[in-house]
């Protein structure tokens, strides 16, 4: 059996994508967000990106998967709350929610064809 490479798995595409903008944006916060909101959505973001990687190579990937939908979520608020505490503006944040709803949307396409019996 072959590895797939990262080109036939966008989600973890998406999300390196979603990194990548968040990095520099997240490094540039004043220092009371930086330490707090900014490191906890740049964990997040990393975990998932962890945990895709993982997903990636085992036989029982919903126990991996699963859990994911809720941290997407969970990225998806605090992009929301940057946007609230005047962090970054409505349209980094409309960039930003496009870009997350984009791994969100890769996700569930993942679970559901795990779901699906083979045939």
């Amino acid at each position: 059996m072959s590895i797939p490479s990262t080109a036939e798995l966008p989600i973890q595409e998406a999300t390196l994508d979603l990194i990548r903008w968040f990095l520099p944006i997240l490094h540039r916060l004043p220092r009371q967000h930086r330490h707090g909101l900014g490191e906890r959505l740049i964990t997040n973001l990393y975990e998932l990106l962890e945990q895709l990687a993982l997903a990636r190579f085992q036989r029982e990937r919903l126990v991996i998967l699963e859990p994911l939908r809720g941290r997407i979520q969970l990225i998806q608020l605090q992009a929301r709350l940057l946007h609230d505490f005047q962090l970054i503006d409505l349209r980094r944040y409309e960039h930003a929610s496009r870009l997350i709803n984009a791994v969100g949307r890769q996700h569930s396409a993942w679970l559901a064809q795990q779901r699906r019996p083979p045939g």
